[in-house]
C-alpha cells in the first residue's frame, strides 16, 4: 500500500509539472507538447550464488517539443524546478527560430488525441524487496547446477523490477497520463563434455511479479537448453526446409514493422513500398495489432505523440492492410496517422491451430532454429541474411544440435511462402507468435 501511495505522489507531481510547462508557454505564440517519463526500480545481477551488483533507478526526463509556425525546436532535461522548466522554453524556442521551416511539421490533429486514457491494468506495483530479489536470482541458477552435473558453470542471473510513470500534454487541452510496471528474471548457464562447451538461457517477463516463471524452472530451463546444444555439428551447405522455433520467431516479423514504417515509405526506402493492399503473406495468415491488451507488454492508451491508439489488422488474409505511421509521415503521404509514433505495440500473429510436435512431422527433414545472430536484414531489398544455432530434425524428430551456420533468402518470398506456424505461441514479447515453417531457405555450412 506505501508504494501504491508514494507513486501516486510522485504522479502528481509530474503531472503538475506538466501542467506548469504548459501554462509558462502560453504567453508565447507557439504550439507545445510535453512529456515527462520517470523510472524508478531496481536490477539485481548474481553470479555462482554471489551478488554481483545490485542497482537502485529514480530517473525521471522532461521533454519539450515547440512548433514556431512550422519549424521545430526540441529539448530536454533532468532539471525539473522551475528555473529549469523556463530554460528549457527559451533554449527550445531559440532552436525553432533557427530551425529550417518544414510544412509536414507540427502538433497531431485534435480529432486524433486521445483525451480520455482508458486503464490496460498495466500498473502492478511491488515493494521493490532487495532480498526477495536476490533469492529469485541465486535460486534459478542453483537449479541450472542441480539439474545436471555437466552444468559447470554459469553466465549469471539477473533480476529486473520497474516502474514507468508516463505524464504528456500539449497546446491543444490535451493532458493525460499512464503509469505500468514491468519485471523480468534471466539466467545463462554452461554445459560441458569432453568436447565441448555450449550455453543457454532462458528468461520470463511480465506485467506482474507473480506470474514470472517460478525461479527453479528457469534455470531447469537454462540447464536443459545448454545441454541439449553440446556435440553440435557443422552440416554442409544445401537448400533446406526450416523452422524458427516460438521463441525467436518474432525476429522473423519485426522485419515488418521498420518494412512499413511511415519514414521508410515516404522516402522510398523500403521493398514494400507499392504494396498496400497487396497480398504478401498466405491466405490464412493475420496480424491483428492491439494496444488495448490488458495487461500487453507493448500495450499503450496513446502513442509518444498524444495520439489515441487503436486496434487494427497489420495483415488481413494475407494482405498489407496499413502503413504505421504518425502526424509527420503520415501527412507526407497524405494519410491519416495510425497512432504509431514510437513502434508497434502487441502484435497477435494467427496460427494453423497445429502443434509444435505435428509441425516437426509436416517439416520431416530440415532445420529447427533456436538462435539468430547478426544484423544481416536489408529492407530496402528484402533480403535476409543471418548467422543461426539450431538442430537438424530428422524424420519429424530433433536428431542433433547444429551451429556455425548462416541462412539466407529474400523476405518477400520468405513471408508469401509461410507452410505453417503451430500454437506454442511465446508471450514474452510484443510480437506474439508460434513456430513458423517455412518450405525452403539456403543454408551456408561447411
Amino acid at each position: 500500500m506505501q508504494i501504491i501511495q508514494e507513486i501516486e505522489s510522485e504522479e502528481l507531481s509530474l503531472l503538475n509539472i506538466v501542467k506548469t510547462t504548459l501554462q509558462l508557454s502560453e504567453k508565447q505564440n507557439i504550439s507545445i507538447e510535453v512529456y515527462i517519463k520517470k523510472t524508478i526500480g531496481i536490477s539485481v545481477n548474481t553470479r555462482n550464488s554471489i551478488v554481483e551488483n545490485v542497482e537502485f533507478n529514480s530517473d525521471g526526463t522532461l521533454f519539450i517539443t515547440v512548433y514556431n509556425k512550422f519549424s521545430k525546436g526540441c529539448v530536454s532535461s533532468k532539471d525539473f524546478s522551475i528555473n529549469g522548466i523556463k530554460n528549457m522554453l527559451e533554449a527550445a524556442i531559440n532552436i525553432s527560430k533557427y530551425s529550417s521551416s518544414d510544412f509536414f511539421s507540427g502538433l497531431p490533429d485534435i480529432n486524433n488525441l486521445c483525451f480520455n486514457a482508458i486503464d490496460l491494468d498495466l500498473f502492478h506495483p511491488w515493494s521493490f524487496n532487495v532480498e526477495h530479489a536476490i533469492k529469485l536470482s541465486i535460486l534459478s541458477e542453483q537449479a541450472g547446477f542441480k539439474f545436471d552435473k555437466r552444468i559447470v558453470n554459469s553466465e549469471g542471473s539477473f533480476f529486473n523490477g520497474h516502474i514507468t510513470i508516463n505524464v504528456f500534454g500539449n497546446s491543444l487541452g490535451m493532458l493525460e497520463k499512464y503509469k505500468s510496471t514491468r519485471y523480468s528474471s534471466y539466467n545463462c548457464m554452461i554445459a560441458k563434455d569432453q568436447h565441448s562447451m555450449q550455453r543457454d538461457f532462458d528468461y520470463s517477463i511480465s506485467r506482474k511479479i507473480d506470474n514470472l516463471l517460478k525461479p527453479e524452472i528457469l534455470g531447469e530451463n537454462s540447464a536443459k537448453y545448454a545441454i541439449s546444444r553440446l556435440g553440435s555439428r557443422k552440416i554442409r551447405t544445401m537448400k533446406s526446409p526450416i523452422i524458427f522455433s516460438s521463441s525467436i520467431s518474432y525476429m522473423f516479423f519485426s522485419h515488418l514493422i521498420y518494412a512499413i514504417h511511415g519514414d521508410h515509405v515516404y522516402q522510398k526506402s523500403t521493398f514494400l513500398i507499392n504494396d498496400l493492399k497487396k497480398k504478401i503473406f498466405p491466405d490464412w495468415l493475420n496480424i491483428l495489432e492491439n494496444p488495448h491488451l490488458k495487461q500487453g507488454l507493448g500495450s499503450k492508451p496513446f502513442d509518444s505523440e498524444g495520439v489515441s491508439t487503436q486496434i487494427q489488422y497489420i495483415i488481413h488474409n494475407g494482405i498489407l492492410e496499413t502503413w504505421l505511421l504518425n502526424s509527420y509521415n503520415s501527412r507526407k503521404l497524405n494519410l491519416k496517422s495510425t497512432g504509431n509514433c514510437g513502434g508497434a505495440y502487441n502484435w497477435i500473429v494467427s496460427h494453423s491451430n497445429i502443434s509444435f510436435e505435428k509441425l516437426l512431422k509436416d517439416m520431416n527433414q530440415g532445420i529447427l532454429v533456436t538462435e539468430l545472430m547478426g544484423q544481416g536484414v536489408d529492407i530496402i531489398s528484402g533480403n535476409y541474411s543471418r548467422g543461426a544455432v539450431g538442430f537438424w530434425v530428422e524424420q519429424g524428430k530433433i536428431s542433433y544440435p547444429v551451429n556455425e551456420i548462416t541462412i539466407s533468402g529474400n523476405l518477400r518470398s520468405m513471408w508469401y511462402n509461410i507452410i505453417g506456424i503451430s500454437n506454442d505461441v511465446d508471450m514474452r514479447n510484443n510480437i506474439q507468435c508460434g513456430s513458423v515453417f517455412l518450405p525452403e531457405i539456403q543454408v551456408s555450412g561447411n
